[in-house]
């Protein structure tokens, strides 16, 4: 597994305990800012995942 993969997972989670936290709250800006981190480890992790497979194919 791709470092990035493992990154991005872990600012998925952060991000949506950010997120919840905003919500519960009722903190539109801390909610948005947990989206926006949510989407960024979405990102990385795809970025691993792509990485991940390129190496994969390689090693075929």
């Amino acid at each position: 597994m791709d470092k990035d993969r493992k990154e991005g997972m872990i600012e998925q989670a952060k991000g949506s305990i950010k997120e919840a936290i905003g919500k519960v709250t009722g903190d539109s800006k801390t909610e948005a800012e947990g989206k926006v981190q949510k989407n960024k480890g979405e990102l990385q992790n795809a970025v691993g995942g792509a990485k991940d497979a390129a190496r994969d194919a390689l090693k075929k």
